[in-house]
């Protein structure tokens, strides 16, 4: 028999064959349960119609107000029919990276009211259930926003975000506030920024000679969001304690081999390990949820991979990826594996990335990032220039903001390691959009032609063929890629909401100052130009890794902060929370409020991993060293003196951002120093007495994991 039922299901959908004779068409039988967990589209339309309504009624949110009974009849029955009777809204704590599991926050209750003196058992779930709810405020992560004598915490749903439904419970996407509506989640000012892009977009879109509201239209914005990953063996994971408690190893010797043979990256998915089930698995389970796992491989360091679906509306696109992450965490078991996050789990190989790939678009289609479809559009040959320039000088003069938003804990170790665009923000965008976009700054009227190029290999079997004139920068950490811009720092574990909210955020303000200057007078030419011609600075095409051009970027005045806590800090800066406020995203108080979060956040995810390190050293090293008579013995027990000495040092200090800058010393500094004594220690114990799994126990399935010998019996 096969391995899972995801394996079997996965199988048939291979194996189809046509009767001999018979056309050949592409059998979707197999396929059939595809977002049969989503409440949209035709599942939404056939549970509405019962009840004298359609899947057309979901796409005006007010009906919230006027059907929401209508709409929570259908979903009840779709839950009963599917073997759901639970329901919760589902929505998005603060801080939740690395420490949460799923990222989100739920209470789920059941749909059924029970009849003490008849023992019946009813129905029970209608539109006032399905619309809103309550919980503890006071008891996620708030900077002060709410307190244990005003705790309330308030729950609406959020329509642009479909319900969907998993194991026996309906999950409701919905916001977080405080009674006074200040945004104590993820997605509130998500919501805010998509509000503000959309009304000054139109704006300046009406001026180019696109009138979205007269035909009914609207600006979004787009992502899809690349996943990536490590799977290790869970029997190696369960022997370290900081994988277990932090996600990264804190200390470990590399392994004699790493990722210098260039040998991991998009190598075959093994059926002799288990990663591939795994990822099968994964993939059918996200299939389920109406989410399209399209691309699945491994990546550059031993045991990592990576998952990348198509690409939608970013408030659906960020909840997806908040269930794959947890798919991914509980389907990684069931083979033998842990699924590990985290941005840098193993030292000197790569960490793990989520590239947010940011578009902005109208709700019939028209792709302001692609030069063809916004000129046809418009009608202005200008319009894609007038559009590029805004997103420049936003990139320009918000760059600190860009920063902040990624200034996860676990992207300390990765920012500008060869693996991740460094610190400095700046955009690539290839000479011939540079050559387009400089040319238009300069007054002339030239139309972008990007170039192909022929490759021709000298052989009759591989005819030649077409390449992109540009090639890829996988060094910049906001390189345009044809409709659409990366954003390849962002880290692995990270709710992604703050990223496109600031980035949504930072290009509704220069829409607006376009929209504005326009108004008044000048033309969109003169606007763009003037704008480019400001911010020029932050194109850069060439080698972000170079040391010389880091250096001449910097001294260029150029965004660059190298310390996460510091970009932090930059959230309330009195520029950015008047952004904020007048893009009516984020108020002070609640700029106020998460900077204390994010702080408090790195501070708690230092110490952590701090008092882990104690343990290990007290509990696994000291005594491996003394059985062995071998290692700094010494060493190891003055460490843990300066390690207390430190956490002593935070909780003594009362705010926020300067425990969290002692934080960062010890993390980045201490620790760092007391590892090379843990692992010298690992290089001379005899391997019989070292109790905890080594780099080389993890980081290698190809040649470590043994298979049980029936996995692959087929009945």
């Amino acid at each position: 028999m096969l391995a899972t039922p995801a394996a079997a299901k996965l199988l048939a959908r291979r194996t189809f064959t046509p009767a001999i004779g018979a056309t050949r068409a592409f059998n979707l039988e197999a396929y059939e349960d595809y977002g049969k967990g989503v409440f949209a589209g035709k599942v939404a339309d056939e549970y509405l119609k019962k009840h004298g309504a359609s899947g057309d009624l979901l796409k005006d949110p007010s009906w919230t107000k006027t059907h929401s009974d209508t709409v929570a009849k259908a979903v009840l029955d779709w839950g009963l029919d599917n073997g759901a009777n639970v329901y919760c809204h589902w929505f998005q704590p603060m801080a939740a990276s690395g420490v949460r599991h799923g990222q989100s926050g739920q209470v789920h209750n059941i749909m059924l009211k029970f009849n003490e003196e008849t023992m019946d058992i009813t129905p029970d779930f209608k539109g006032k259930h399905l619309v809103k709810g309550e919980t503890d405020g006071s008891s996620y992560p708030n900077g002060g926003l709410r307190g244990t004598h005003r705790a309330g915490g308030y729950l609406a749903i959020d329509t642009s975000s479909p319900i969907f439904m998993r194991d026996d419970t309906i999950f409701i996407p919905s916001a977080l506030v405080s009674y006074h509506g200040a945004a104590l989640d993820e997605k509130t000012p998500l919501l805010r920024a998509n509000a503000a892009l959309n009304k000054h977009g139109c704006r300046l879109l009406k001026q180019l000679g696109l009138d979205l509201p007269a035909s009914g239209g609207f600006l979004k914005a787009n992502i899809g969001l690349e996943q990536e990953i490590f799977l290790v063996p869970r029997d190696a994971y369960y022997k370290r304690p900081d994988l277990q408690l932090t996600g990264r190893t804190i200390i470990g010797k590399n392994a004699p081999r790493g990722q210098e043979m260039c040998d991991h990256y998009m190598a075959p998915l093994s059926s002799a390990t288990a990663a591939l089930g795994c990822m099968q698995e994964i993939q059918d389970e996200c299939w389920r949820l109406g989410i399209p796992l399209k691309t699945r491989h491994r990546e550059v360091a031993p045991n990592q991979f990576e998952f990348a679906p198509l690409f939608g509306t970013n408030t659906t696109q960020i909840d997806q990826n908040l269930m794959v992450m947890q798919v991914i965490e509980e389907i990684a078991p069931k083979h033998g594996l842990a699924a590990l996050l985290q941005e840098k789990p193993f030292n000197d190989v790569n960490g793990s990335g989520k590239h947010n790939n940011w578009s902005l678009g109208t709700s019939d289609g028209v792709m302001l990032f692609d030069p063809d479809s916004l000129t046809e559009a418009t009608g202005n040959n200008h319009a894609f220039s007038v559009i590029m320039a805004a997103v420049i000088a936003a990139v320009d003069q918000y760059g600190d903001l860009m920063r902040m938003a990624i200034a996860s804990p676990g992207n300390d170790f990765r920012l500008g390691a060869c693996e991740a665009p460094p610190a400095i923000v700046s955009t690539y965008l290839g000479d011939d959009m540079t050559d387009y976009i400089q040319a238009f700054m300069n007054g002339e009227d030239k139309k972008y032609n990007p170039g192909k190029k022929l490759l021709d290999l000298g052989t009759s079997e591989v005819l030649p063929f077409e390449v992109p004139a540009e090639d890829r920068n996988r060094t910049s950490p906001f390189p345009y890629g044809g409709a659409r811009f990366e954003f390849r720092a962002v880290g692995s574990a990270q709710n992604v909401s703050m990223v496109n909210t600031v980035l949504n955020t930072i290009t509704a303000t220069k829409f607006a100052e376009f929209a504005d200057r326009i108004d008044a007078g000048e033309s969109p030419e003169d606007v763009a130009r003037s704008a480019l011609k400001e911010h020029w600075k932050v194109i850069f095409n060439g080698d972000n890794y170079c040391e010389e051009s880091q250096q001449k970027l910097t001294d260029d005045g150029l965004w660059r902060i190298d310390s996460g806590v510091e970009a932090i800090h930059r959230i309330v800066a009195e520029e950015n929370v008047a952004l904020f406020e007048k893009m009516n995203v984020l108020s002070k108080e609640e700029c106020e409020a998460r900077q204390v979060v994010l702080h408090d956040h790195y501070t708690g995810t230092v110490e952590m991993e701090a008092l882990t390190l104690v343990d290990m050293i007290n509990q696994n090293i000291i005594p491996a060293c003394k059985t062995a008579g071998v290692g700094d013995v010494a060493g190891l027990e003055s460490s843990v003196a300066t390690l207390k000495s430190a956490i002593a040092e935070i909780h003594g200090t009362e705010d926020s951002y300067e425990k969290a800058k002692l934080a960062r010393v010890l993390r980045l500094e201490t620790m760092i120093d007391i590892r090379a004594i843990c692992d010298a220690a690992e290089e001379v114990v005899p391997a019989d007495l070292w109790s905890l799994a080594t780099y080389k126990d993890l980081l290698f399935l190809d040649s470590h994991t043994e298979h049980p010998a029936d996995s692959f019996d087929y009945e």
